[in-house]
């Protein structure tokens, strides 16, 4: 025997409104939807909205980067600083995994450290002449009244 289901029937009815109405349900109380009619406006106004912004942007945007160019400039420079940093330490990593590659560079430092030491430490006519070095280098660097002062 096979037994049949009939789907159940939904009397549907359109209310002069425009809107659905539940079979068996008190529509007074429910909340009413506002006809589609309002809704093509409201996309159109959002569209519109959208449109005059992305229309205004590059005004924005200029008129932004003109008042805040040396906050924008010096983030910039930080976040650039941040990320050579980030590159450089990846890059030393790198190198330190290279087998023998970081004990000769130690052995070239260590090279440099006594080749310094022998040339400008130990005798006090060349530690005179490093010191003149220095002198010159801030001046040229720092310019010549900042290493005056520091005489």
């Amino acid at each position: 025997m096979e037994t049949e289901q009939q789907q159940p029937k939904s009397d549907n009815s359109i209310s002069p409104q425009g809107l659905l109405a539940l079979e068996g349900a008190n529509t007074s109380s429910l909340p009413k939807l506002p006809p589609a009619s309002e809704t093509e406006s409201q996309w159109q106004r959002i569209g519109r909205q959208t449109s005059d912004f992305l229309a205004n942007l590059p005004e924005y945007l200029s008129s932004l980067l003109r008042k805040y160019r040396q906050p924008l400039l010096t983030v910039g420079l930080i976040l650039l600083a941040v990320v050579t940093v980030k590159i450089l330490l990846a890059l030393l990593d790198a190198i330190n995994g290279i087998p023998l590659l970081a004990p000769t560079f130690e052995l070239i430092g260590l090279g440099y450290v006594t080749w310094f030491s022998f040339r400008y430490l130990i005798k006090a006519s060349t530690r005179q002449e490093l010191a003149d070095k220095i002198r010159l280098f801030q001046a040229q660097t720092l310019g010549s009244e900042v290493s005056e002062s520091l005489n």
